[in-house]
């Protein structure tokens, strides 16, 4: 980019996007994102990232395999998430938050409620990684505890701060963690390794009717105490 953002820019313009553009991403700039990514800040300098980066056949095919079980009721009830990435039981005032993002985007879209077809159409987008040109799946080593998940957060928020630095744009996608079998499968992971989440990666369709979805954020005076000011 000629005028690269500020560090505040490229924060603040980070979305989750659910359509991309068909343009291809090099791999001299994957590798770039990925280096400086790497100095995110993990306990004792573990580093417990393991990424692997789909595209072309292998990022399609993995596609196929999860669709293919994803559209199967029968087939589906056989995969459950690798981890609990949301509670059991929802409590205010996340259950609003999470109800809110949910229909402000089935309301972009036209999708009415209880209309479970093109709900369950819609989340099927997540295995085609919203047609991104790049796939990108993370993996853990297994015996790692709980801080690692930590360091894996700062891990994958760099990654997503530098794509938008380079003009390019994510989305984080914990939907693959209920396929984390086929996805370790796919990628020739070692039975050390947990799926942590995947993301897509590439150029936002600017035209996409599903990316001007905007979620809001609580100002900084409802999360924050300020001690001894």
């Amino acid at each position: 980019m000629t005028n690269p953002p500020t560090v505040d820019e490229a924060l603040a313009s980070r979305r989750s996007i659910r359509q991309f553009l068909p343009d291809e991403v090099d791999r001299k700039t994957i590798e770039e994102i990925l280096a400086v990514a790497s100095r995110a800040a993990s306990g004792t300098n573990t580093q417990p990232w393991r990424v692997y980066v789909l595209r072309g056949q292998s990022r399609a095919e993995l596609t196929r395999r999860i669709l293919a079980v994803y559209h199967d009721p029968e087939l589906l009830s056989g995969h459950t998430e690798a981890y609990r990435y949301y509670p059991s039981q929802w409590r205010s005032p996340f259950i609003e938050r999470r109800r809110k993002i949910g229909w402000d985007l089935y309301g972009l879209l036209g999708i009415g409620k209880g209309d479970k077809t093109r709900m369950h159409a819609q989340h099927a987008r997540n295995y085609n990684f919203f047609d991104a040109p790049i796939g990108l799946m993370f993996t853990v080593d297994k015996h790692l505890e709980t801080g690692s998940f930590l360091d894996y957060g700062m891990f994958l928020q760099s990654i997503m701060v530098a794509a938008r630095g380079r003009g390019l744009d994510t989305c984080p996608q914990a939907a693959f963690i209920r396929f984390h079998r086929i996805v370790l499968d796919h990628i020739g992971a070692s039975e050390d390794e947990r799926l942590v989440c995947g993301m897509a990666l590439g150029y936002a369709d600017p035209g996409a009717l599903v990316n001007q979805l905007a979620t809001e954020r609580e100002p900084v005076g409802n999360f924050t105490s300020f001690l001894g000011f």
